[in-house]
């Protein structure tokens, strides 16, 4: 048996189903006057008084008569729906904001930490008596050869010093031929 195939892609067959349903729901909106056999006779409408325009002023014309039909409908929902949208802001708007918003929030900051620089450079944190480095006063440390009072420290860097023994051949490393050095390597100041 044949099979026939359809030259609608699966979306066109939902489109042409919901312009289907569009005309069915709609079918009281006809773009065409009603067959005269079916209109009730009605009472001549009221012609409008013209009233003259004063001297000076040009006559206004009637606005046009509104076509109840379907795609006048249609019209007046995508413009309503083309109203509800925010207007959209230029590339180079965008980016002025974006400039205002990071300038905004660097003096937020600066206000915040007060009066501050950053110091670069390689000062090795000190062991305390606990056995942990003690990067606060290395930061201290870098920020005063800035001449800066005190620092935090932003960045470290970790090393592993070995003594020469490691370098022996067919010599077996032991727990403490090596130990682990830390700097800091970029502080805040104030």
């Amino acid at each position: 048996m044949l099979e026939r195939s359809s030259p609608l892609l699966p979306g066109g067959k939902i489109a042409l189903a919901v312009l289907v349903g569009m005309l069915v729901a709609t079918n009281g909106w006809s773009q065409s006057p009603p067959p005269a056999s079916l209109v009730e006779p009605a009472q001549p409408p009221a012609s409008p008084q013209v009233q003259p325009a004063p001297p000076g002023v040009a006559p206004t014309a009637p606005a046009p008569a509104e076509n109840p039909g379907l795609f006048n409908e249609m019209g007046k929902a995508l413009e309503k729906s083309l109203s509800i949208l925010p207007t959209l802001k230029s590339p180079s708007e965008t980016l002025d904001g974006l400039k205002d918003a990071a300038k905004n929030a660097s003096e937020g900051l600066s206000r915040l930490a007060g009066p501050s620089s950053m110091a670069e450079g390689r000062v090795k944190c000190p062991v305390a008596p606990n056995g942990v480095s003690d990067c606060k006063a290395a930061a201290d440390r870098l920020c005063q050869s800035k001449g800066l009072k005190q620092g935090k420290s932003l960045s470290t860097d970790s090393v592993e010093a070995c003594s020469p023994k490691v370098l022996i051949p067919g010599r077996t490393r032991k727990p403490d031929d090596c130990r682990t050095e830390n700097f800091v390597t970029r502080a805040l100041c104030q």
